[in-house]
């Protein structure tokens, strides 16, 4: 990557991404509008999986997606609700961070951003839910920058959303509520529009909260219909339990279309041996059932939101249906129901956010500036300092209690200064310890940095006095200074929304490891028919223990003699087609005996699993 210096950032390309948990898009600014880039298979959007091939390539997106089932150890989906968490997953033989994985999907939109911008340094803004903490936050920028970005803003993907909106509607006077209900994350936010002047008012949200909760209900439901017939729990095998979260998703779309699913899968796990099948109905209401807990959690958010901003339902006057989940019909229908009104259905809820984040794009390269558009945002989570707690009861005077300088909620940028005492005598100097949350005690709330203010006067306790300013503006940089009233030492820390520099060996080993992956991949082929994922896969091409592979195979071929002694002598008892599929299935079983190929026995089982289930054996 050039540095800044080395080339004119303001010819840079810049585009706005969004990076979700079940899938990603990009965008950019072309003649006035945005415009999505077209990514795999020229489509807008690409799953948001990683899979780590056991030949050695990097797989992003709908292939990636494909081998969740088959080879779950070395694919991984979701990892937008990890992002700033100390953990790692294993894939195959490497272990990556949350932020290293989203690197992976970045790399794979930045390769379609240069097909379309051409070669050379990009900026991206990217977007993330508004109440992701700093350190996801943090994690996200990390993210672009591994996969080749320079990323100079993040934006909240509510104000996102609100500014594709606002692009198209510049003379608008209202209040928009935006409703942004996704793979993983649920936000909600009230922006007021003022001739081109977006103000977001109001912001709450959930981090755990979206489509993917909602599959893993249904994979509950799913796996206790099965516990219930087999006396086995799916979930306790990890191919099962992908198998059942793969068909939970497709049941889910489908129900936002048909009033009840048919789910038939022949395998899901194997009991004593043997093969153990889901036969079940699942009904639209039986679905609303099982995620209205989650629905209602977020009609409570509305309530809030709307009392942060100081409005009722009906002084809002579009509402904005955002993310993938809003397309489940009793969502459309709580929103309509609270705001007596129906919402906005001409922005595509899963391609808005990234528009927005290109219109942000736009409006920060210039290329927007004759469109006179403005947006403010709010601080999603409150920022303030360690103070010695003074209110009446058992625990005043303990060190420790949280106040905040900057209330959630406040409208960004903005500047405030309050002023403190000391609390000893004698005291010359004071340690300014930075938190964000809402929790009374600082214990409960985020560490985000500390400094040192000396050189203090030593005066009896409390006739000391220090100033201390909190800066916040719109890129999500945090200047905190202090200042003694007597002598006029100050002190200063910025605390950006970027990476934390404080570890610099550990970037450029997450970006060796990136580009080691990649090394990995030169050379080899596209994926043939041969490779393609089946349920069984994973047991061969992952298995690096001579020993448990012997143990397999010679598992598979009992098995596969099992299957072939009870289709002999089913053989009398059946004619015309049905006899026929049985002498197929028995030459196939043999064959796969014969040679001995655990690839050849696990299709060979699979498909006398089929049939047996035909035949009712």
């Amino acid at each position: 990557m050039s540095s800044a210096s080395s080339k004119d950032s303001s010819f840079r390309p810049i585009v706005g991404i969004d990076l979700g948990t079940t899938n990603s898009a990009s965008a950019y600014i072309f003649k006035q509008k945005p415009k999505m880039i077209p990514l795999e298979n020229d489509e807008n959007m690409i799953p948001s999986v990683v899979l780590i091939h056991p030949k050695g390539r990097v797989v992003v997106g709908e292939e990636a997606r494909s081998a969740l089932v088959a080879m779950p150890d070395r694919t991984k989906a979701a990892v937008k609700r990890s992002m700033g968490e100390d953990i790692t997953f294993p894939l195959g033989e490497q272990s990556y961070t949350p932020e290293e994985l989203s690197a992976f999907i970045l790399k794979e939109i930045k390769e379609s951003v240069d097909d379309v911008l051409g070669e050379g340094e990009k900026e991206a803004v990217i977007t993330v839910p508004a109440y992701f903490t700093n350190a996801q936050r943090q994690a996200t920028k990390k993210a672009g920058e591994l996969a080749g970005f320079v990323v100079e803003r993040i934006i909240n993907e509510p104000t996102a959303a609100a500014l594709a909106y606002g692009l198209q509607n510049l003379n608008d006077d209202s209040h928009i509520l935006v409703y942004d209900l996704g793979g993983g994350t649920f936000d909600v936010s009230v922006v007021e529009m003022m001739g081109g002047i977006l103000e977001v008012k109001a912001s709450e949200g959930n981090n755990q909260l979206g489509g993917e909760d909602f599959d893993w209900h249904l994979v509950d439901w799913l796996a206790e219909k099965v516990m219930d017939e087999h006396g086995v729990d799916p979930r306790q095998d990890v191919r099962g339990k992908a198998r059942l979260k793969e068909e939970a998703e497709k049941v889910k779309k489908e129900l936002s279309f048909v009033n009840s699913v048919d789910v038939a899968i022949p395998v899901i796990t194997v009991k004593n041996n043997v093969p153990i099948g889901l036969d079940v109905t699942v009904t639209r209401e039986e679905f609303i059932s099982l995620i209205n807990p989650l629905l209602q959690e977020t009609e409570e958010k509305l309530r809030q939101v709307l009392e942060e901003a100081s409005l009722k339902p009906s002084d809002i006057d579009e509402v904005l249906l955002v993310g993938g989940s809003t397309r489940i019909p009793q969502v459309h229908k709580l929103v309509q129901q609270f705001f007596k009104k129906e919402p906005r259905s001409d922005l595509n809820p899963d391609e808005v956010v990234a528009q927005g984040a290109a219109v942000q794009a736009g409006i920060k390269s210039g290329a927007l500036s004759k469109k006179g558009i403005i947006v403010t945002d709010v601080a999603p989570f409150s920022m303030g300092i360690a103070v010695v707690n003074h209110s009446p009861g058992k625990r005043a005077g303990m060190p420790g209690a949280f106040h905040a300088i900057i209330p959630r909620n406040t409208t960004i940028p903005v500047t405030r200064k309050e002023q403190f005492t000391t609390t000893s005598d004698g005291q010359t100097e004071v340690k300014i310890e930075i938190y964000q949350g809402e929790n009374e005690w600082v214990k409960d709330n985020y560490f985000l940095n500390e400094f040192l203010l000396e050189g203090l006067p030593p005066r009896p306790a409390g006739e000391e006095g220090v100033d201390v300013t909190f800066r916040y503006n719109l890129n999500g940089i945090l200047e905190v200074g202090a200042k003694s009233i007597t002598t006029g030492a100050e002190m200063k820390v910025r605390l950006e929304d970027a990476i934390d520099r404080s570890s610099e060996d550990a970037f450029y080993g997450s970006l060796a490891k990136i580009e080691g992956a990649y090394q990995q991949d030169d050379g080899e082929k596209e994926v043939t028919e041969d490779e393609e994922w089946n349920l069984f896969d994973y047991l061969e091409v992952d298995d690096d223990d001579q020993e448990e592979a012997e143990e397999t195979l010679q598992e598979l071929m009992e098995e596969a003699e099992d299957w072939l002694t009870r289709f002999t002598n089913e053989l009398d008892n059946r004619d015309g087609h049905w006899k026929e599929q049985l002498l197929q299935a028995i030459a196939q079983l043999k064959g796969a005996l014969d040679e001995k190929d655990t690839t050849k026995l696990h299709e060979a089982i699979e498909k006398s699993v089929d049939l047996a289930i035909d035949l009712e054996l």
